[in-house]
């Protein structure tokens, strides 16, 4: 049986030329807050803008880099490095943000969410 209760769904955030390479937006999306990057390689990425250990929405913000191999946001109030791929914290691997699929449709840039 499937649950028709919870649906995937793209939602359009903004035209793709508003993207800035390195550079992080925040959109509102089903009253959540979602941080989304365009590296300079053209990769997007969307994970949770909201940062735990400042308990601010913040992320959008952030410093975008390379740590060790990885693609990473660092928070601009206390620097924890959270993994772009993953959501997963650097200094506190207990700690895990959401991520969400985002891509470019049509010249739109678009975040899939469960409803």
């Amino acid at each position: 049986m499937v649950d028709l209760a919870m649906t995937e769904t793209w939602r359009d955030i903004c035209p793709s030329d508003h993207l800035i390479d390195n550079v992080g937006i925040c959109a509102l999306v089903q009253e959540r807050q979602i941080a989304i990057f365009r590296l300079s390689d053209g990769t997007l990425y969307a994970i949770d803008n909201h940062d735990p250990f400042s308990d601010a929405a913040v992320l959008s913000r952030g410093v975008v880099g390379d740590l060790k191999q990885q693609p990473v946001v660092a928070s601009p109030i206390y620097k924890h490095h959270f993994n772009l791929q993953t959501g997963r914290c650097l200094e506190d691997d207990t700690v895990t943000l959401t991520t969400y699929p985002v891509r470019i449709d049509n010249g739109v840039v678009q975040v899939l969410v469960h409803e």
